[in-house]
């Protein structure tokens, strides 16, 4: 990740290393702006704050928007006090967009959040955002459908990792589609998608081709 590629807003995991990437490191580097959501979560609850908390609708019963956490990504755009240059083609990571739903927040409003972190991070700075969404396969978690529908109809490119149909096998753990979406190009050659399993190693992960593990049939 390097200082003019990469900022990112992160939910759950905790700083240290990523495939063999000290995200320590890059934090102390200027490479990387980390929000930790758990440790941040606390703060609100526990601590006094002086300005608003990028978590502040924690605390609020009827918080209706996350203008206060996108606001900390808007900050964490702007160039640094050293006279560093500004962010150049940042990139958002958002681990994971499907919490917010948990902690209360409605579909419409986390698509705001994005709709305006788009506009900040992808059309001003020609950034891109990364966002993982969880699919529980609930035909009643309304909320989750349109969180899922609406994303999928900004994204570009859609990365969807899910078990097998035929159940748990040992040599292939799962598959992975993928679909591209270029707007740009006529209605029959918008879409573009190809599926690979995968299994799952000790430090990394194999990807073939579907149908090519002797396993499955």
């Amino acid at each position: 990740m390097l200082r003019q590629m990469a900022a990112s807003l992160c939910t759950t995991f905790s700083p240290s290393t990523s495939k063999g990437v000290s995200l320590t490191a890059a934090r102390e580097c200027g490479q990387l702006v980390f929000l930790e959501g758990l440790k941040s979560s606390v703060d609100v609850f526990f601590r006094a704050q002086a300005e608003p908390h990028p978590l502040q609708f924690l605390r609020e019963a009827d918080a209706g928007n996350l203008q206060p956490l996108y606001e900390f990504v808007r900050e964490a755009l702007k160039p640094a006090d050293d006279g560093q240059a500004a962010w150049r083609c940042p990139v958002l990571l958002v681990d994971d967009l499907s919490v917010l739903l948990s902690l209360g927040m409605g579909a419409v409003a986390v698509l705001d959040f994005i709709h305006y972190c788009r506009a900040a991070v992808c059309w001003e700075q020609k950034g891109n955002i990364v966002a993982l969404v969880h699919d529980s396969g609930d035909a009643e978690d309304e909320e989750n459908d349109i969180l899922l529908n609406g994303l999928s109809h900004q994204s570009h490119l859609i990365l969807r990792a899910e078990g097998l149909a035929t159940g748990f096998c040992r040599d292939v753990h799962g598959q992975l589609k993928i679909l591209w979406r270029t707007p740009s190009q006529p209605a029959a050659q918008r879409d573009r998608s190809l599926t690979y399993q995968y299994k799952i190693q000790d430090k990394s992960v194999s990807f073939f081709a579907k149908g090519m593990s002797p396993a499955i049939l």
